[in-house]
């Protein structure tokens, strides 16, 4: 009986392990398979949410989710590579854009042309065959370039050419600047397909460009110059864009103004040569003062320390005597200071 009663456990235990597919709400979930959605409008249960948070939610979440999947298995379904799919129906809800559902992508020039003359795409082939060199090559690809270099290992140089020029080099610059053209054909188709306003540098052409842009184009190309439009010739009747300098209407880094001006040049180099022979350089006299002074002060300090000390009571501002020069005759006074006595004393 306790071996009955073990095997019993585990496979109730097992059992355990899988929810059953079969969900009872107090009210119906609705759902709209159409865009895998469903909308629980039961209450939460406020003891269970606050003492068993997370157990709670992934349990409601995993009966939801059960609901959803029981209504996608009722709905017809077909096999497709193997594999078993449910075609959804229309969904029933709708939901909030930001914006505004996208339209179809508007043709390019080239379509629309294509389009009113009738013309379909073909499919090119992936290699064709060369009479010239007698095989099959690549129509397009990275092994075009080899078959191209390979086909044409020679090259005629005219008449009206240069026999030095490098007619190989010529023919990359060609297709570079065809690639190039075809480049800026392709963004101007963009542009206009999309009815976005050109930079105002750029010309519109007459049927887009306001008398405005043009004015702006036109000061733009001016100043595309070397000298910034210093010396180019105005047109009969022309106006130069108002409020617009050529640093702001020249698109990139800003451009500094030419160094030419209108002097003739052999005034310039000379004004520039006179400046600099005759140019002194600044002298500071006080400065100079004061430093001539600091160099005589250390010099005479550096003097008396060389000189030994005189030993003796040093000499005090009452201390030196008044000597004078030894009176004549009954003339004068043997020391200043002392009262004149008549006639000379007799030793």
């Amino acid at each position: 009986m306790d071996v009955v009663k073990e095997v019993l456990a585990k496979h109730q235990k097992e059992l355990d392990k899988y929810k059953p597919i079969t969900v009872d709400k107090h009210l119906e979930c609705r759902l709209d398979v159409g865009t895998l959605l469903i909308t629980d409008p039961n209450d939460f249960d406020d003891r269970e949410l606050r003492d068993n948070k997370e157990e709670y939610l992934t349990a409601l979440t995993r009966e939801n989710t059960q609901l959803l999947v029981n209504a996608i298995w009722e709905l017809p379904t077909e096999r497709v590579d193997e594999s078993i799919v449910a075609k959804l129906p229309e969904p029933t809800t709708v939901l909030p854009r930001l914006r505004k559902v996208p339209g179809p992508r508007p043709l390019t020039k080239w379509e629309k042309f294509a389009k009113e003359k009738g013309i379909t795409k073909k499919k090119k082939e992936k290699k064709t065959y060369d009479e010239t060199m007698d095989k099959w090559v690549p129509t397009y690809g990275f092994k075009r370039a080899e078959a191209e270099k390979a086909k044409d290992w020679v090259l005629e140089v005219p008449q009206n050419v240069d026999p030095n020029t490098d007619m190989f080099q010529k023919k990359i610059d060609l297709r570079n600047e065809k690639v190039a053209k075809n480049e800026i054909q392709r963004m101007k188709n963009i542009v206009r397909a999309k009815k976005i306003d050109m930079p105002r540098s750029g010309y519109l052409g007459p049927e887009a460009a306001s008398s405005s842009q043009l004015l702006t184009a036109v000061t733009v190309a001016k100043s595309s110059t070397a000298s910034v439009g210093k010396f180019q010739n105005k047109l009969p009747k022309e106006k130069e864009a108002r409020g617009l300098g050529v640093k702001e209407l020249i698109p990139g880094g800003k451009r500094k103004q030419s160094h030419i001006s209108q002097q003739p040049e052999k005034e310039a180099n000379l004004d520039l040569i006179k400046s600099v022979l005759n140019k002194k350089p600044k002298l500071d006299v006080e400065k100079a003062i004061s430093l001539q002074k600091r160099d005589d002060r250390l010099a005479r300090e550096a003097e008396g320390a060389d000189q030994p000390a005189k030993k003796g009571k040093p000499k005090g501002k009452g201390s030196r005597k008044a000597v004078g020069k030894k009176p004549k005759g009954n003339r004068g006074q043997r020391a200043p200071g002392k009262k004149a006595q008549a006639g000379r004393k007799r030793r």
